[in-house]
């Protein structure tokens, strides 16, 4: 649940001299930062490592508004990409407007309706301008124990400051165990591609298979060989292989929970891990990969208000997600999914990520505590567990 307060800040003309700096440098170092990754990437996760140390050696940033505006540049870059996906033009991003964006690490709210915020120099400490109403808009968030703040946005506008502040709830036990009036992002999880979501995002599999079969070529010739200097050189080995593989792991994590904010989901669905390596003919390492993969979701998922479930995994991959006909002749490949009832051809994980996704919609109808308005998340918009679709 997410809500923005708007409000007024009451600065000194020193306080406007060092915010206006800091939003300046805060446009160069969106720019850099887009200039660096355009053509490159567009993950928060990527863009981050290429970009961040050019914004904070060419700009007066501090590292964390330097990590910001790294994020800025991915989300700008990100809309671009879609635009062009809809057929649209879409040049490189441009930052000219007066903003700057502040997390909880930039910015503090006090309880004396006074906000701290970071500048390029120290951090300047502003009156908030509330209506004197207490039951005004603003302050049933800022006074409430239930709301806590979140990324917000600071805005010069006409000779005055305004501060976008955002605040989230995190669902109850009771919301979270439901899909009712929620959107779902599905996760279908495999080899060629380590996770697929119903929005069709891709995040690849190839490099990660490559490696842990030679993580496991290597496990078991030391394993063989039994001398106490292998038993060290493999304790070595699997080091490095656990720390690689979260590497690998974090980076796809932060990208299925960027998609899941970028479509403004609640849920977040993937299959029933249970039998997943038998499902798949994963490796033992992967299932362990699926497992952490699952877990780093379902945290940093957590700390943003988003629910993370599972769902039963049968037929998934042989079920057409366009009009539901169930063979094993659909999936000819481990890529390719064509179904012999409808002749709707897709990718075999996509197709199965849309059906995960949408097993947890029809949950929203088949328990008398929900009322199935649930919708599952797609490239182009929402479709209902009834078929009908907004774009």
């Amino acid at each position: 649940m997410r809500r923005t307060a708007i409000t007024r800040l009451s600065v000194t003309d020193e306080q406007r001299d060092l915010l206006e700096e800091t939003i300046t440098e805060w446009k160069r170092g969106c720019q850099l930062a887009t200039d660096i990754a355009w053509g490159k990437c567009n993950a928060k996760s990527d863009v981050q490592p290429l970009a961040y140390d050019t914004v904070r050696e060419q700009t007066d940033l501090g590292s964390q508004h330097a990590i910001l505006a790294t994020h800025q540049a991915a989300q700008a870059i990100t809309g671009c990409i879609e635009r062009r996906s809809n057929g649209k033009a879409a040049r490189k991003p441009t930052f000219t407007a007066p903003t700057v964006k502040y997390d909880t690490r930039t910015m503090t709210l006090f309880e004396d309706e006074t906000v701290s915020l970071a500048t390029t120099e120290s951090r300047v400490r502003c009156d908030l301008v509330l209506p004197d109403a207490d039951d005004g808009h603003q302050r049933q968030y800022l006074d409430s124990d239930e709301w806590s703040v979140t990324e917000s946005t600071l805005t010069a506008r006409d000779g005055d400051y305004v501060l976008h502040i955002g605040f989230r709830r995190h669902k109850t036990d009771t919301e979270r165990n439901t899909a009712e009036d929620g959107t779902v992002l599905g996760v279908d999880l495999g080899i060629e591609n380590l996770a697929v979501t119903s929005t069709a995002r891709f995040i690849s599999g190839r490099e990660l298979t490559h490696d842990l079969r030679e993580f496991e070529k290597v496990r078991a010739g030391l394993q063989q060989t039994g001398t106490r200097s292998a038993h060290r050189t493999l304790e070595q080995s699997s080091g490095r292989e656990l720390r690689y593989v979260r590497d690998v792991l974090h980076r796809a994590s932060n990208a299925i929970v960027d998609e899941a904010l970028r479509y403004d989901c609640d849920v977040i669905a993937f299959e029933d891990l249970t039998d997943i390596r038998d499902r798949t003919g994963a490796s033992w390492g992967h299932k362990w990969a699926f497992r952490l993969l699952y877990e780093q979701v379902e945290y940093k998922a957590e700390s943003v208000g988003i629910t993370v479930k599972q769902v039963g995994s049968a037929y998934t991959s042989k079920r057409c997600a366009e009009c539901g006909f169930t063979a094993s002749e659909n999936r000819p490949t481990r890529t390719d999914f064509c179904c012999q009832k409808c002749g709707a051809k897709a990718n075999a994980d996509y197709n199965a990520a849309k059906n995960i996704g949408m097993r947890y919609v029809r949950r929203g109808q088949q328990s008398s505590r929900r009322t199935g308005d649930s919708q599952l998340a797609l490239k182009s918009g929402t479709v209902t567990s009834s078929g009908f679709v907004e774009t």
